[in-house]
């Protein structure tokens, strides 16, 4: 659990970094920069032993979606949404991650959806967003499909790895993260134009840590913690990182929100994790005979 709070530390501070500082970089270069780095940062860890040609193509498959899809249409929903909204709308991750459980393991776990509905009703209150934009519909459905490429994908790695009991997190994390940069790469190299682009000093040392930290690191902590948490907490904390992420842009980036509504949501989606750690404590305990 320590890996999945930690790593939602890390991405609230992700949101207004990319919406303030890299707004004016494409998408698909700002993710084939991250992903690279983070690419290179794992690639001392490879470890080929035990590693099938088959599972190799799954752990690419799973970094292709959760990291390279999901990163082109979070990044593309910034051009439609300030960054608070984008955290905001990335709500409905928990069930996602309930639901996709629930169909590769097909068996229904009403627990698991009930404490994430709980979790993104908790959210919900934290900012609602009345309909006024033109383009938010558009932003909204980016950020729906980035939400479900990464619910599956940490499911579908928890699967992969629990079926390989020899692979390391570490020794296999490089396949996800070249699978990853394949989505963008593909792009680059239809439109190599997008290369040239100019950053700025601060949007260099910005792309670096949100490569090394955010991605690298964040990513490799998250599906390692998801491989020791019940799906119930898994999906619960799919949503902690946007109380934390609208604080941020808050305290440090002075985008102005409802703090009240913060406070409430914010506990909501505590009590929701609580909740989930009851309710599973009293399933898993063997009953007194």
């Amino acid at each position: 659990m320590f890996y999945l709070l930690l790593t939602s530390f890390i991405w609230a501070f992700s949101f207004p970094l990319i919406g303030h500082t890299l707004a004016s970089v494409d998408p698909y270069y700002q993710a084939a920069f991250r992903l690279l780095t983070a690419l290179l940062v794992f690639l001392p860890f490879l470890r080929v032993k035990h590693i099938s040609l088959p599972v190799a193509l799954k752990l690419c498959l799973i970094g292709f979606v959760q990291y390279g899809l999901m990163y082109i249409f979070y990044l593309k929903a910034y051009r439609h949404l300030a960054p608070h909204e984008v955290a905001l709308f990335t709500i409905f991750t928990p069930f996602y991650t309930a639901l996709t459980h629930d169909l590769l393991t097909r068996r229904f776990h009403p627990l698991f959806l009930a404490t994430a509905c709980l979790s993104i009703a908790g959210t919900a209150i934290i900012k609602y967003t009345e309909f006024e934009r033109t383009d938010i519909l558009n932003g909204i459905l980016l950020v729906q499909a980035s939400n479900l490429c990464f619910a599956w994908g940490q499911i579908y790695y928890r699967k992969v790895m629990q079926e390989n009991p020899r692979l390391t997190n570490t020794g296999v994390f490089v396949f996800l993260y070249a699978g990853a940069f394949t989505a963008p790469a593909l792009w680059l190299a239809v439109h190599p134009a997008l290369l040239q682009a100019s950053l700025q000093p601060s949007q260099l040392l910005v792309l670096l840590y949100l490569g090394v930290v955010a991605s690298g690191l964040a990513f490799f902590l998250w599906n390692a913690g998801a491989r020791r948490v019940d799906v119930g907490a898994l999906a619960i904390f799919n949503n902690l990182k946007i109380p934390l992420a609208i604080a941020v842009s808050l305290l440090v980036f002075h985008e102005k929100t409802d703090l009240p509504r913060l406070l409430i949501g914010g506990g909501i989606v505590a009590l929701a994790l609580l909740l989930n750690e009851i309710l599973n404590a009293r399933r898993t305990t063997p009953s007194k005979q």
